[in-house]
């Protein structure tokens, strides 16, 4: 191989390397989960849901109550969603840890197969961005398909 395709061979590869690395560090600061982000100081930001189940004819209940043979704590495992309804801080960011929550609402939606009186989830989460003044934003689930008995 020649002396000038090996000089392109090399250019190119440095290029990729830098543009994938450039593409890194954008992905990591626009994304929910920041996955390439490195940040020295994490968020002081705390979160609390107030989580209910809608049945189809229109009660809402807590998921602190137990349904159907499923306890949330239990279905969420240990993404930081365990008891929701206490303040905890939000380990890798506010944004995070609303990206799993609503991630889970839609997951419980559709593998809970023997709950079937609750028509969807829907969580009103209460956020302090580093310590800020408090903000609320609200996530609902899909509509599962059940029926009013």
């Amino acid at each position: 191989m020649g002396s000038r395709a090996r000089i392109l061979g090399r250019r190119t590869a440095v290029l990729v390397v830098v543009l994938l690395q450039l593409g890194m560090v954008v992905r990591g600061y626009t994304a929910d989960h920041k996955e390439f982000a490195f940040q020295m100081f994490s968020e002081s930001s705390t979160w609390r849901a107030d989580i209910v189940r809608v049945t189809a004819d229109g009660r809402r209940i807590p998921v602190d109550e137990p349904w159907a043979g499923y306890e949330w704590d239990e279905l969420v495992g240990d993404r930081g969603l365990r008891f929701a309804a206490v303040r905890h801080h939000a380990d890798a960011g506010v944004d995070n840890q609303l990206a799993f929550l609503a991630a889970a609402l839609d997951w419980l939606a559709d593998n809970t197969p023997n709950d079937t009186e609750t028509l969807y989830l829907e969580a009103t989460v209460t956020y302090w961005r580093n310590t800020h003044a408090p903000e609320t934003v609200v996530f609902r689930s899909h509509d599962r398909n059940v029926q009013a008995q």
